[in-house]
């Protein structure tokens, strides 16, 4: 509870998520090495650094803190068959702006783990130097996503139009724009049941898509603020203490979200903590989850 609340991204590229009654604020990961992971996320994926102290690096876009990393060199590595993060997304304005990024990345010498058209979205992965996932992508507009008949969002696994995006590159990259943001967060989990319950149950998300062995939620029609995945944890145990990796998601909401929130995980039993406008409580998983009051 010492991470301060992020400032608020405004000019985000669609209206759906700026609006919608749940945002991602920040992501707090453990780090090994902190200043090589800090230098990694300035250098090749475009953070500034928003503020230091002992231990921490916050990082982000102007003064909006979208990236908190904290040193723990004694902690052990996380492995890939645990819960935790699948990947952060970062979210740019702009096609022109993911190709400008692949330029970059690829002058850098940057191996990419992969590549899709998702229907919704266009995006490119990637991991840190400590395993951590990465997504940089871009949406389409709403009004071109697809829905199902029971009304969730069409998101596929489809060929990346590579080249189109490095054409669509108007200027040299010069670090993540003005209106990046963190669009989403996928994690893994160990049972997509309990994440359903939880994420949609408790905190009030909607089931944007179900996918084999994957969760899409989202908030105000986005098509996801939040993924849980069992592609590599299908049965993981609660995460321990002292591991790198993912340590916090904060979740910026409205008031009325917050509120209904706080009802209904009282009503249901739920352990949670109040710091002043922040409701604290844990996943299934132990993962961290902070629910801050949108200014």
């Amino acid at each position: 509870m010492t991470d301060p609340a992020p400032s608020l991204v405004t000019d985000v590229p669609d209206s759906i998520l700026t609006g919608a009654p749940y945002r991602i604020g920040a992501v707090t990961l453990v780090a090994q090495g902190l200043g090589a992971l800090a230098r990694f996320y300035q250098d090749v994926i475009g953070l500034k650094a928003v503020s230091r102290e002992p231990g921490t690096v916050r990082l982000g876009v102007g003064d909006t803190v979208l990236l908190v990393l904290r040193g723990e060199p004694e902690a052990r590595l996380w492995t890939p068959h645990e819960a935790g993060l699948f990947h952060t997304a970062f979210l740019l304005p702009s096609r022109a702006d993911l190709g400008a990024w692949l330029e970059h990345a690829e002058r850098l010498g940057i191996a990419l783990t992969g590549g899709a058209d998702h229907l919704v979205s266009e995006a490119v992965y990637l991991s840190d130097p400590e395993g951590n996932g990465i997504e940089i992508y871009v949406d389409r507009p709403a009004s071109a996503w697809r829905h199902a008949p029971d009304g969730s969002v069409v998101m596929r696994n489809e060929r990346l139009d590579h080249a189109g995006l490095v054409h669509a590159a108007e200027r040299p990259w010069s670090g993540m724009p003005p209106g990046s943001c963190v669009g989403h967060v996928h994690l893994q989990v160990g049972d997509l049941e309990a994440t359903e319950r939880f994420y949609a149950g408790l905190l009030g998300l909607d089931v944007m898509c179900r996918y084999p062995g994957a969760l899409f939620l989202g908030s105000g029609g986005y098509h996801h603020q939040l993924a849980g995945n069992i592609w590599n944890s299908r049965g993981a145990p609660v995460r321990t203490e002292g591991t790198t990796g993912l340590a916090a998601v904060t979740l910026v909401a409205d008031g009325e979200t917050l509120a209904s929130t706080r009802s209904r995980c009282g009503n249901a039993g739920a352990f949670f903590v109040e710091d002043g406008d922040t409701l604290v409580l844990r996943d299934p998983w132990g993962t961290c989850l902070r629910l801050v009051l949108r200014q």
